[in-house]
C-alpha cells in the first residue's frame, strides 16, 4: 500500500473546506487577532507574510495595517477563498502564493512581519518552519506567531493530541511553550512577549468544520466520558463535550 505524504493528508482535509473556515467564528476573532493590529500600528509601511492563512483571517487583519501582505498555503481552495474575499472586503494588497511552510519560495529577507496563526500545529516539521519563517524575515522584523499550545504536562498533553488527532488526522502536534522558546531561539527569533490566552472550542462547530467522520465523534465523547478529574477540570470539559484548551502568542525579534 502507498503511504500518502503528511502534506497530502493535510490537502485532503483542507482542500474542500475552505468555506467552513473563511466563516469560522472562532478563527474571525480572537484575543490574539487584537493584540496583534495594536503591534502593528505603526507599520503601514511594511510588507507581511501569513504564512498557512487557512481561511486568512490574519491575513485581513493585517491589510489594512501594512502595505502588502503575502498570503501562504498548501491548499489551493483556501488561497482562492482568500483572494475572492479581499476583493468582497475591499482590500487589494493581498496577494497570495501557494507553498509549505517548511520551504517557502521567497528571498531571504524578503518580509518585515511574519506570521501564523492556528497552523504550526499542522506541520510535518515544526522547527523547520520556524527557521523558514526566520530567514525570509529581514534583520530587526517582527515574528508573530499564535496557535493551541500544549500544557506541557504528560497527562494532560497526551489528552489534548489524542482529541485533536481524532477530530482531525492532520494534526501534527500542539506544541508546548518550552518547545517554542527552543525552536525560536534556534531560528535566530528572540522572544519579546508571550501572551497566554485560552480558547474555549464549541464541540458541535469544532467537528462539523473538519466533517469529523461520526465513528471519531464517538469516540472523542467516550474519551471525555472516562477522563480523570484532573483532565476534565483542566479542559473544564462541558456535558455537551465543548472543552478550553491553551493558547499563546508568541512575540519575537530577528536578531
Amino acid at each position: 500500500m502507498q503511504t500518502a505524504s503528511h502534506n497530502s493528508v493535510v490537502l485532503d482535509q483542507y482542500t474542500t473546506r475552505a468555506s467552513a473556515y473563511v466563516n469560522s467564528a472562532v478563527h474571525a476573532a480572537g484575543q490574539d487577532l487584537d493584540l496583534i493590529a495594536q503591534l502593528l500600528a505603526n507599520q503601514r509601511g511594511a510588507v507581511a507574510l501569513d504564512v498557512g492563512c487557512g481561511g486568512g483571517h490574519l491575513t485581513y487583519r493585517l491589510a489594512p495595517l501594512v502595505s502588502q501582505v503575502v498570503a501562504c498555503d498548501l491548499a489551493e481552495s483556501m488561497l482562492a477563498a482568500v483572494a475572492e474575499q479581499a476583493s468582497l472586503r475591499g482590500l487589494p494588497n493581498i496577494a497570495t502564493r501557494e507553498a509549505a511552510a517548511e520551504s517557502l519560495p521567497f528571498e531571504v529577507a524578503t518580509f518585515d512581519v511574519v506570521a501564523t496563526r492556528f497552523s504550526a500545529h499542522h506541520w510535518h516539521a515544526f522547527a523547520e518552519g520556524i527557521a523558514e519563517m526566520a530567514r525570509v524575515l529581514k534583520p530587526g522584523g517582527l515574528a508573530l506567531m499564535s496557535d493551541v499550545v500544549s500544557p506541557g504536562v504528560s497527562l494532560l498533553d497526551t489528552w489534548l493530541q489524542t482529541l485533536e488527532l481524532l477530530r482531525d488526522p492532520s494534526h501534527v502536534r500542539d506544541a508546548s511553550t518550552a518547545e517554542w522558546d527552543a525552536a525560536l531561539a534556534a531560528a535566530g527569533l528572540a522572544i519579546e512577549r508571550i501572551e497566554h490566552l485560552r480558547l474555549r472550542l464549541d464541540f458541535a462547530t469544532w467537528v462539523a468544520r473538519m466533517d469529523t467522520p461520526e465513528p471519531q465523534v464517538t469516540a472523542i465523547r467516550m474519551l471525555q466520558a472516562r477522563a480523570a478529574s484532573a483532565v476534565k477540570d483542566y479542559f473544564e470539559m462541558e456535558e455537551d463535550s465543548s472543552f478550553t484548551v491553551d493558547t499563546a502568542l508568541f512575540v519575537a525579534r530577528k536578531t
